[in-house]
């Protein structure tokens, strides 16, 4: 059976040297079998065609090999939903970031997109494309590898099977407040107020020999603004203290908060708020030119930093109105009642 040989021939290439014999001689054990028992069913030996078709049966030398090698991965299945988890953290707070930052530099920084627009806005794509594919390869491996050597020393040690039940965190209901920060937060809110109204209610904001800095007459608009949302914010800190878990309308309300606060600082940033810095040891002319590199340098580079925020504030609150829904429709005679026993 010349086949036969030079496909156990083959199959022995790819075993490790010190299993050889014993593989090769389990594996052509079983198949002269399987030979025998064919033989003995049709009466006769077996033609080459037949035997041919019972080691294409059996699969490819390097595949039957692979069948008697010990299953190795480069993350094995205790930490794999572990890497993934990591590796989709990573990639969303690396490279949304990123991308957003990039986009309100082009839109609303008119230097930065002329230095990178180039012949025109596809140009400018296939930059950014290939610039998010580099990061996204860099952060991907540098995950991969970092899971890849704690794979090995997992196999090694065995590190992750020595856990106690007891240590498992307890129960939580996600939509309780903590009042320990309800009390900070109306702290805060009320040494804001207190400095708000004491020394930002003038458009001179500083008045020194040394040093003046005057605002547009826009500021009462923002002085105001800001004012009322801390009241806001102190309010609902103050309902949390008491009732401590979020709902549905708490929750919405914390939004429209947040999106009127990051609309005011949007509008601030964009218009040209600062009139005058005079100082002693500044020139009229360097103090005028300063005044014009803040407004129109400075405070728009801060846009696609307030875009990020907003975008990223938005996901939190939107996710807490659909949590605390959820769970009123779960329970929506108990949520209160268990948040606060909880």
């Amino acid at each position: 059976m010349e086949l036969l040989e030079r496909y156990m021939q083959a199959v022995k290439f790819w075993l490790p040297r010190q299993q050889k014999q014993d593989i090769i001689a389990e594996l052509s054990e079983d198949i002269h079998s399987e030979i025998e028992e064919k033989e003995t069913e049709l009466g006769r030996k077996l033609t080459e065609a037949e035997i041919e078709t019972i080691l294409k049966q059996r699969g490819r030398p390097v595949l039957v090999a692979n069948r008697y090698l010990p299953q190795e991965h480069l993350i094995g299945p205790v930490l794999f939903p572990i890497y993934r988890f990591v590796l989709k953290i990573v990639l969303l707070c690396y490279l949304v970031p990123w991308v957003l930052a990039w986009a309100g530099l082009l839109i609303f920084n008119s230097g930065y997109r002329a230095e990178h627009t180039g012949p025109g806005w596809i140009s400018a794509w296939g930059s950014m494309m290939g610039s998010i594919w580099f990061a996204a390869f860099v952060a991907a491996g540098t995950v991969t590898l970092v899971f890849a050597i704690l794979e090995r020393a997992q196999a090694k040690s065995g590190f992750l099977n020595d856990w106690d039940p007891r240590k498992l965190p307890p129960v939580r209901n996600p939509n309780l407040i903590p009042r320990s920060s309800s009390i900070v937060e109306l702290c805060v809110g009320m040494i804001f107020c207190l400095w708000w109204t004491a020394h930002m209610h003038s458009p001179v904001i500083v008045n020194l020999p040394s040093l003046r800095i005057s605002l547009s007459s826009q500021w009462r608009y923002f002085y105001w603004g800001f004012l009322i949302l801390a009241l806001v914010n102190i309010s609902l800190a103050g309902v949390n203290l008491m009732r401590p878990y979020w709902t549905g309308l708490r929750a919405a309300f914390r939004l429209l908060s947040d999106v009127a606060g990051l609309a005011l600082f949007f509008w601030l940033f964009k218009s040209n708020i600062l009139v005058e810095i005079a100082a002693a040891t500044i020139s009229p002319e360097k103090a005028a030119e300063f005044t014009k590199v803040i407004n129109l340098v400075w405070m728009p580079r801060m846009l696609p930093v307030v875009l990020i925020l907003a975008v990223v504030i938005g996901v939190v609150d939107v996710f807490r109105i659909v949590r605390a829904r959820k769970m009123s429709d779960v329970h929506p005679a108990g949520t209160g009642k268990s948040a606060v026993m909880a």
